[in-house]
């Protein structure tokens, strides 16, 4: 009787244990497929993009991780490289315009540049228009002791130059603002109030402000009042944690499910795009956090 008592323990046993490894399993499975699922959930508030050089990977393989993210852009992908984005129906929110010529330290600040860029930006423009995207990265270049307002005014006859050509074409230049403190020592563009004037002084609706919350947290902070006073000058806006330009979750000092309300009230369409570099050894996984943050 006692070892009938015991085969019998030893057969509920073993069957409460198969139970529960299958419902285990059925468990895994279901996070599994949400986890897969993620871009079918997302809210539909804020418009998500991922700037592709964060990820040092083939823009092949980040299209497909972004896609089944639920993210539909990948920033700053040059001209060569939009065969990739249409294989896999993906736009570019933000496009690059960086040359070995061109870029962050030599901008529209400099008279002498301007016929070049003129024909460099043109390029670009059509190319853009061509493809049937929107936004134009630029940028004003380096101070080299230049005073605040000529830089102004040279960046405005720069851009006027071919204003009236990216009206034409539909095609939005856009001058990011960059930090001159930690990354991009003496860049000339690298407060919010300097990039406000120049898109009064230029005075067309086809230039705005590329707003990276990384960059104007280290050098002014106040994020979201400048946000909320300045958003009809932002075209687009770029996220990383400040400091270190990591993971923008709890180890750094911006709370950025606020940053992207006071963005969404503001009545913002564009694209809010991921630029933080993944500390973590699964990038994509720190992607995907980084995209259900800001899913307000």
């Amino acid at each position: 009787m006692h070892e009938e008592n015991s085969r019998r323990d030893m057969i509920k046993k073993v069957a409460t244990m198969a139970l529960a490894s299958t419902a285990l399993s059925s468990l895994s499975n279901r996070v599994s497929a949400h986890d897969n699922a993620v871009g079918e959930h997302l809210k539909g508030k804020i418009n998500h993009s991922v700037c592709a050089w964060c990820y040092k990977m083939p823009l092949d393989e980040l299209c497909k991780a972004a896609k089944e993210i639920g993210i539909p852009s990948i920033d700053l992908v040059a001209p060569a490289e939009f065969p990739i984005l249409k294989k896999h129906d993906m736009i570019s929110a933000m496009v690059a315009s960086n040359s070995p010529d061109w870029g962050i330290t030599r901008g529209f600040n400099m008279v002498a540049h301007h016929e070049k860029l003129e024909e460099h930006f043109k390029y670009h423009i059509d190319e853009t228009a061509k493809a049937g995207f929107t936004n134009l990265i630029c940028f004003s270049g380096n101070r080299n002791g230049m005073d605040p307002q000529l830089g102004i005014e040279n960046c405005t006859k720069g851009l006027q130059r071919i204003m009236g050509y990216a009206e034409k074409k539909k095609v939005v230049l856009v001058m990011e603002l960059l930090n001159s403190k930690v990354d991009h020592h003496d860049y000339q563009c690298d407060h919010t109030a300097w990039g406000v004037e120049l898109c009064k002084s230029v005075g067309s609706p086809n230039f705005k402000l590329l707003y990276d919350i990384y960059h104007m947290q280290i050098m002014e902070g106040d994020v979201i009042r400048n946000i909320r006073e300045s958003h009809q000058y932002f075209a687009h806006y770029h996220t990383g944690g400040v400091p270190g330009r990591n993971e923008i979750d709890e180890t750094q000092e911006l709370y950025y499910p606020a940053i992207m309300k006071a963005i969404y009230d503001t009545g913002f369409k564009g694209h809010v795009a991921q630029e933080f570099i993944p500390a973590h050894a699964d990038k994509i996984a720190s992607l995907k956090q980084g995209v259900q943050i800001c899913d307000i």
